[in-house]
């Protein structure tokens, strides 16, 4: 896949990272329109996130469910099929990576991201059921489902019909945002982390996952709800167990971690992968873009399994919805990031064998001091005593992860250093004496699910060498049921744009690419996986903002009612 990184990074150039220049550094108008319009929904609804938190969880109780309402699966079952999809990698590999290039600080713009995203899943969810789709008649084919809603039912529906190309367009994108941020991301990680931790090959690993996925989708939003609302509470009672674990045997360790995190946010030296020391900007686009990426707040996907709950009240779904991110990034990704920062591992390095024919390897850019940047066509790179023999402004570095190996040797022990030339292109390096290599080891930062793992193995050594296991289990369970769920919302993409007969094939081909995406380059399915992201986002925040008036009118009138109140005692 790495002969996609040209288009990757032109589409990086003009859709992830374009935008306006604020204190000299440019600032992406994703970021400005994501936590704008979080911000905005917050206001219009009177800090929803705030006064009606209490309300979402007694709604996810069920204990104000009525069965006879129109839709295919409970509150909690919605609420598991969306948390499946958002609590995942985002929330091993995702606080690692922001952590890794934006430095601790990261951690906190992932947790602004969440609290003006609790408002704008409430707003977006509540018009995905005010403006659902329901035929009872598409119910009998148990792979579809008697429910579809989402933006592009919003969009057409709330703004009237001369918006359809803009619903048309955010189907057909979200759907390819399915297939990577769902779906190749989640196998990558899955069998990246099974085959550093026990060599199991890649796309065996796929091939597995490939087909549990397979067999839970075909069974439809009813299936894959049964099966996330038993995956989604164990899953993360197993993570946040052992985080909180490893927080009380370090229990000294989380002021400091607290301070560093609020220091950085504003005044960050620099990521692991070298950001540059102060580069505001980046550590706040780190902490947005995977905070995003965590809790999909704004991106249009988790209305779509909200949408199948079943109620007549769209606010009560909307309560229920803005639980996510509360959950998501405020709880679970702290626990990821305070663990990382109090054992230190985002700075520590591993012995690695660093593959020079795929892997994890990279090349990186000296742009100016303490600046780099990733190139795909760097040329040949002299090593002398196993250390880069230049190292200034435009010199080409040896990198695991973004960030380069400080000495390379030839032997697993790290005895005998290399001397001679490394050949990107080639992937291979060949040594004074002509012996040429496929693979160097050196002492490497990780990135990812794997930096998560080490943090948790060394924070439960007190107890055993063990603590990654937990992380390896996260991943498993969080790698399969995410995809299951994400599964969904692509096959309600492609009903809304090609009717009940593009569903079938939609989940075939979510399958073939699952199984693709666990042997793709680690760099360019995540790369892809942002810009899919940075792109679908527009149509659903402009639909929400010019839909706000409906939300508060909607939020009015159910807190007025209190329909709950009846149902209470009915119950």
């Amino acid at each position: 896949m790495d002969w996609l990184q040209p288009l990757v990074d032109f589409l990086r150039t003009y859709f992830v990272e374009f935008g306006v220049p604020i204190n000299g550094e440019n600032v992406p108008f994703m970021v400005i329109l994501l936590l704008g319009t979080g911000l905005y929904l917050t206001v219009r609804t009177g800090f929803v996130q705030i006064r009606h938190l209490a309300h979402g969880f007694g709604v996810t109780s069920g204990r104000y469910d009525d069965p006879d309402d129109p839709g295919d699966v409970s509150h909690f079952q919605a609420l598991t099929t969306a948390l499946s999809a958002t609590v995942g990698i985002g929330n091993i590999a995702g606080v690692a990576m922001a952590i890794h290039w934006g430095g601790p600080g990261a951690l906190f713009w992932m947790w602004v991201t969440a609290f003006v995203g609790m408002a704008t899943k409430f707003s977006e969810v509540t018009l995905a059921q005010k403006y659902r789709e329901v035929d009872k008649a598409s119910g009998a084919q148990g792979y579809d489902g008697a429910v579809a809603g989402g933006p592009m039912y919003y969009i057409e529906r709330g703004l009237g019909p001369s918006w359809k190309p803009l619903a048309a367009f955010f189907a057909v994108t979200l759907g390819f945002t399915a297939f990577l941020t769902g779906n190749a991301v989640q196998s990558q990680t899955v069998a990246d982390s099974m085959f550093s931790e026990f060599g199991i090959p890649m796309w065996i690993t796929g091939l597995i996952t490939a087909s549990v996925v397979a067999g839970v989708i075909l069974g439809g939003i009813a299936r894959i709800g049964k099966v996330t609302a038993f995956l989604a509470p164990l899953m993360a009672a197993v993570y946040v167990t052992g985080a909180l674990a490893i927080i009380a045997l370090n229990v000294t360790e989380v002021g400091p971690a607290f301070a560093t995190i609020f220091s950085e946010a504003f005044n960050p030296r620099s990521g692991v992968a070298g950001t540059g020391a102060g580069v505001f900007v980046m550590t706040l686009m780190w902490g947005v873009r995977r905070g995003l990426f965590s809790n999909e707040a704004g991106q249009g996907s988790a209305p779509i399994a909200h949408a199948a709950a079943k109620t007549d009240e769209p606010v009560s779904e909307g309560v229920v919805a803005l639980l996510e991110p509360f959950i998501d990034t405020i709880v679970i990704c702290s626990m990821t990031g305070l663990v990382i920062i109090m054992t230190n591992s985002h700075v520590e390095r591993f012995p690695t064998e660093v593959s020079l024919t795929g892997g994890d390897i990279s090349y990186t850019l000296v742009t100016e001091d303490n600046r780099y940047a990733s190139t795909s066509n760097a040329g040949p790179i002299e090593i002398v005593e196993g250390r880069h023999l230049s190292t200034g402004v435009g010199a080409a570095l040896v990198s695991w992860h973004e960030a380069s190996v400080e000495e390379l040797f030839v032997d697993l022990d790290h005895t005998r250093l290399f001397t001679g030339t490394v050949f990107p292109d080639r992937g291979e390096a060949v040594a004074t004496d002509g012996t040429t290599y496929t693979a160097l080891y050196g002492d490497a930062v990780e990135a990812g699910a794997p930096l998560t793992m080490n943090a948790f193995r060394e924070g439960l050594q007190p107890l055993g060498d063990w603590g990654h296991y937990i992380v390896l289990l996260g991943v498993l369970l969080f790698g399969i049921s995410t995809a299951i769920s994400w599964s969904y919302y692509g096959d309600r993409c492609a009903k809304y744009l090609f009717g009940h007969g593009g569903v079938l094939p939609y989940k075939f081909v979510f399958v073939a690419l699952h199984f693709v995406g666990a042997i793709g380059s680690v760099a360019v399915v995540w790369d892809l996986a942002d810009v899919a992201l940075s792109i679908v986002i527009w149509p659903n925040l402009i639909a929400l903002l010019l839909l706000a008036p409906k939300v508060v009118e909607e939020t009015r009138s159910y807190f007025e009612r209190r329909p709950w109140d009846k149902r209470a005692n009915r119950v």
